[in-house]
């Protein structure tokens, strides 16, 4: 069986940075599909992976990032997507959440061929994730209504991109599934 796995990106973030406040509205109107697809993707048994960044803190593990994410002043924007107990968690240090961590392979071992990525930044992480799955023939659907920018430009044209040149599939949080489909 081929399985489906949701990965969070970047969203336990403490806010702490230049771009906040413009990113910190597009982050409110994508909790919702985001809070969505969590409950989607729990109900089917499906994996949830929170890929997030570790703030430059190298001797961080993922209950440290949270607890620091739940402190910031944006709390109420981490709190209702928080990973529960069955979450899985890896630690990047760059854009995608493939670059130098064990997502691909734990994929692997999971039988993940397809990913839903939601989260922010689109422009940023959000794209050069999806271009990363691509390289490496998953899959790929992006939620619409549970992704954020920080530039509504360019995070439109980063889903043109993704959709052209990385075969994604756009679409909303509730037309996604997460069944297991059988293998080809």
């Amino acid at each position: 069986m081929d399985r489906t796995a949701l990965i969070v990106i970047d969203m336990l973030n403490t806010y702490d940075h230049e771009d906040a406040e413009v990113l910190v509205r597009s982050v409110r109107e994508a909790l919702p599909g985001v809070g969505a697809l969590l409950e989607r993707a729990r109900d089917a048994s499906a994996p949830v992976v929170y890929v997030n960044d570790n703030f430059g803190r190298w001797r961080s593990h993922h209950g440290e990032i949270l607890e620091a994410a739940l402190a910031g002043r944006y709390s109420d924007l981490v709190e209702p997507i928080a990973p529960d107990e069955e979450s899985l968690f890896v630690v990047k240090a760059r854009h995608s959440v493939f670059f130098e961590t064990p997502l691909a392979y734990l994929l692997s071992q999971l039988g993940v061929r397809r990913v839903v990525l939601c989260g922010q930044v689109t422009e940023q992480c959000v794209l050069y994730s999806a271009l990363d799955a691509h390289i490496r023939h998953l899959d790929v659907v992006v939620a619409l209504d549970a992704v954020a920018h920080i530039d509504a430009g360019l995070a439109e044209a980063a889903l043109q991109m993704m959709e052209r040149n990385m075969s994604a599939e756009l679409c909303r949080s509730g037309e996604i599934t997460f069944q297991d489909v059988p293998s080809d």
